[in-house]
């Protein structure tokens, strides 16, 4: 007989678990083929689209001071996540180059829709157990991002995004009517290079050269070459080469949401290169239900900005008063990057309206960000 307490906390953990029916559905796709090979990508986007309309918004808020010990359902889940996708990563890659009956074409379409996956869950997981105490939750989110080679967020994030969020330091904030096609080449080669000068400049403060093996890069290169050459004994070249597509995917899904994020939002500038501390006003919140089970809460971006510590099932949601709201949840609002006017027409009233709201004193803002960043805005 299991304890009221114990069913209480799994079933309350549940919905958030419905991540693993994508697994099978990525393998029915590899079996079968044709029109089946766009059934990953169309239930994370618009599958769960829908289902955000028939859910609603989820505004309730667990204790945030709730301990580990009764979140065990949670943590299970981003946890067994890694040996799952790992499996499915490379048992898909065998499948596909030892299968007759897909083409050269499905295939790509079959990695399109694993990298999905990978993007849309592992590194979200990852970014979860990134930011734990445990080495080994540490350890874990290493070994997802080596998956989609991008093993370098981990430094960019912890040091640089959270750090410098909404200011001209952070490449990962959008600028206003900055578009997404603009700031995706931007944000891949900058935060690269910001990833690897918060490292560098870390172990410098030891007195240590960049070339010593504490420097975390050299653990990214090693762990990201396995997983290349892993996809090369079980595919060869091709198996090489679906690695790539679906490592790529996950990448624009990873960036298309930290566009999202942050669009438009800054901190206010103090003088002398400091800025005020970071609020829920400074990241995009979205309490839609459905999507928030799919992403573990990330949508609750706002409270994991103000405090990054907190476990992604005690994230509160903050209201109208306290952050800015998306109309839509992810699925809904991602697709909207990928079309800058629709995008701009949606995101750039709300973006004017948050700076009349927190920030009434300031009536200038193009002359305000030219002050506070050189760069165009």
């Amino acid at each position: 007989m299991i304890a009221p307490e114990i069913l209480n906390r799994w079933q309350s953990a549940l919905p958030f678990w419905i991540s693993i029916l994508l697994v099978p559905l990525a393998w029915f796709a590899a079996i079968t083929g044709g029109w089946s090979l766009i059934l990953v990508p169309l239930t994370t986007w618009w599958a769960f689209a829908i289902l955000d309309q028939l859910t609603g918004l989820n505004t309730e808020n667990a204790d945030p001071q709730t301990p580990d010990g009764q979140l065990n359902w949670y943590i299970r889940l981003t946890q067994l996540w890694v040996p799952i996708q790992f499996l499915t990563l490379f048992g898909l890659i065998w499948y596909a180059t030892h299968s007759a009956h897909l083409s050269s074409l499905e295939k790509v379409a079959l990695f399109f829709g694993v990298g999905v996956i990978t993007g849309t869950i592992g590194i979200n997981y990852s970014h979860e157990l990134m930011h734990q105490k445990s080495r080994f939750e540490r350890t874990l989110g290493d070994i997802l991002l080596a998956m989609v080679l991008y093993s370098h967020f981990r430094s960019e994030h912890l040091l640089v995004h959270h750090r410098y969020v909404g200011t001209p330091r952070d490449p990962v904030t959008a600028r206003y009517n900055e578009g997404f096609h603009r700031f995706y080449p931007r944000v891949l080669i900058q935060c690269l290079r910001s990833a690897f000068k918060a490292e560098r400049d870390m172990l410098a403060r030891k007195g240590l050269p960049w070339t010593n093996l504490r420097n975390p890069f050299f653990r990214y290169w090693a762990l990201q070459a396995g997983m290349i050459l892993l996809a090369f004994v079980l595919g060869g070249f091709s198996g090489v080469l679906l690695f790539l597509v679906q490592a790529g995917v996950a990448i624009w899904q990873l960036e298309l949401v930290n566009y999202v994020e942050h669009y438009g939002l800054t901190r206010k500038h103090l003088g002398d290169g400091k800025y005020e501390t970071v609020q829920p006003r400074h990241s995009w919140n979205a309490a839609h239900k459905a999507s928030n089970w799919l992403l573990i809460n990330l949508q609750r971006h706002s409270d994991h900005h103000y405090k990054p510590d907190r476990r992604f099932p005690l994230l509160q949601n903050h209201t109208e008063e306290d952050a800015p709201q998306l109309p839509y949840g992810y699925p809904v609002m991602t697709v909207a990057a990928m079309i800058p006017p629709l995008w701009r027409r949606v995101m750039n009233p709300r973006v004017r309206s948050w700076r009349r709201h927190y920030y009434p004193e300031i009536t200038d803002w193009l002359d305000y960000n030219k002050a506070r960043n050189p760069m165009p805005r």
